[in-house]
């Protein structure tokens, strides 16, 4: 097991200083999460849940989800404040061997997906500025992985004082869309209409609820990554359930505003049916809100939020298998560090090389089909997890045993749904994670892979 931390207030073998307080925690987790959904995925949402109050319902619901995976996840970090995340509650809770397969589906699913996720969607804004065709598009999305890794791997850091700025704009542009946008007069009141009941050609209940359910766990998904900075966190057991509580509950508010200022100005019957228009609603906001100029200025934007998130993606998901390679579950050359630019560069490349590939090889409206369902499930293990090391560890979490359970039930239903609504590609992602395990035994020491978290120092 290991210590929350030494003496002298760092984190175990790493020296990090203590430096960080709630607004530096919270503002990490608004700059993770705004980006990574929000203008991508609401027009989507709208249209399958069929009603502005279902919309609203269906964001409220998973932000207290959220809230209450964030209060499991900051008890987690604060106990465990080391690089990993994940991949570290679960190799204590449930032995290395469960921790390598959740690395090894970091490494060939989670991550790569969600960074070709992102990128797509980068594309797919430049492409409303600038004509593409789909060679175009994807070349964009490439491009613009190439550049994020390659500005991660040069070895940028982002202080503390950079961090809130990037928070705050972010959080100014939401607010401006959602104050301007319902104010402005420029949208009509009848976009929202009926505001209770589903509109006429909604798809089924069932199905309704899966797209809007899916639709908001991405975009509002993120958040966990901001455990990476609880060795560097002053107080960790009290700040960061506390921070990860408060910036879920900031976005989950903009979310709503943002949301209706959309349908107020657009309507779900002003976007088509295809997936470029979807992910441009927000484009399309800006020119009822300003012409064309609106549309450029919000358009581009949402190419240097998204640009951002996809920084963020690729500076803290390599973590998880550089963790894995520096204890001994993956390749050494991945746990070395640059000696000139102090970055994991090979795992940087690695997660960048393999998102490129899914740019080229899925269908982008299907990415989310291939690393959603393995992602939930191993996140569902790790909450599930931390009932045990709340008993053999001393894991505190705040609002046991409602907070995990709030997260845990709604993460089962979305991952049920999600599967049943792209069954193909869920079966490559679980596939792939399958082909983890006899890999597990070529790096797992006999005796490590079940039962007991590994005690060894």
């Amino acid at each position: 097991m290991h210590d929350p931390a030494e003496p002298d207030g760092t984190t175990p073998g790493a020296g990090l200083p203590r430096r960080l307080g709630l607004a530096t925690a919270a503002a990490m987790v608004v700059a993770e999460v705004i980006g990574v959904g929000i203008f991508l995925t609401p027009a989507g949402m709208a249209r399958s849940l069929g009603s502005p109050a279902g919309l609203i319902g269906v964001w409220l619901v998973m932000g207290l989800s959220a809230i209450g995976g964030a209060l499991t996840f900051g008890g987690l970090a604060a106990r465990y404040p080391e690089a990993g995340g994940i991949y570290v509650y679960l190799r204590e809770a449930f032995g290395p061997r469960v921790g390598f397969l959740y690395g090894w589906m970091s490494m060939l699913v989670t991550d790569p997906g969600l960074t070709a996720f992102l990128a797509v969607g980068l594309s797919t804004y430049a492409g409303h500025l600038v004509s593409l065709s789909n060679v175009g598009l994807r070349a964009v999305a490439i491009g613009s992985i190439a550049a994020m890794a390659a500005v991660n791997m040069i070895g940028r850091s982002i202080a503390p004082g950079a961090l809130r700025l990037l928070a705050g704009l972010k959080i100014g542009l939401l607010v401006f869309l959602a104050t301007w946008g319902l104010a402005s007069g420029r949208g009509d009141w009848s976009h929202l209409q009926p505001f209770w009941s589903a509109r006429p050609g909604s798809p089924p209940m069932i199905q309704a609820m899966a797209g809007g359910l899916i639709g908001a766990f991405v975009a509002l998904a993120g958040w966990w990554d901001a455990s990476r900075i609880a060795g560097e966190v002053r107080d960790p057991g009290r700040t960061m359930p506390r921070a990860l509580g408060l910036g879920i509950a900031i976005v989950t508010v903009l979310y709503v505003g943002v949301s209706l200022a959309f349908l107020y100005l657009v309507g779900v019957d002003g976007s088509s049916s295809s997936a470029v228009n979807d992910e441009a609603f927000a484009a399309m906001a800006g020119r009822a809100l300003f012409g064309r100029s609106g549309e450029v200025a919000l358009a581009v934007a949402v190419v240097v939020s998204v640009a951002g998130s996809l920084a963020a993606v690729l500076m803290a998901m390599p973590r998880a298998y550089y963790a894995m390679a520096r204890d001994g579950l993956f390749f050494p050359s991945f746990a070395r560090i640059d000696p000139a630019r102090g970055t994991p560069a090979r795992a940087v490349a690695l997660q960048a090389a393999i998102a490129s590939v899914l740019v080229v090889a899925i269908d982008p409206r299907l990415i989310l089909g291939y690393f959603m369902v393995p992602t939930l499930a191993f996140l569902a293990m790790a909450v599930a997890g931390a009932f045990r090391l709340r008993k053999t560890a001393g894991v505190v979490i705040p609002g046991f045993p409602v907070a995990p359970l709030a997260f845990l039930v709604p993460v089962l239903i979305v991952t049920a749904m999600a599967a049943a609504a792209d069954l193909k590609n869920t079966a490559i992602g679980l596939a792939v994670v399958a082909v983890g395990l006899p890999a597990s035994f070529l790096v797992v020491p006999a005796g490590r892979g079940a039962g007991a978290p590994d005690d060894s120092p």
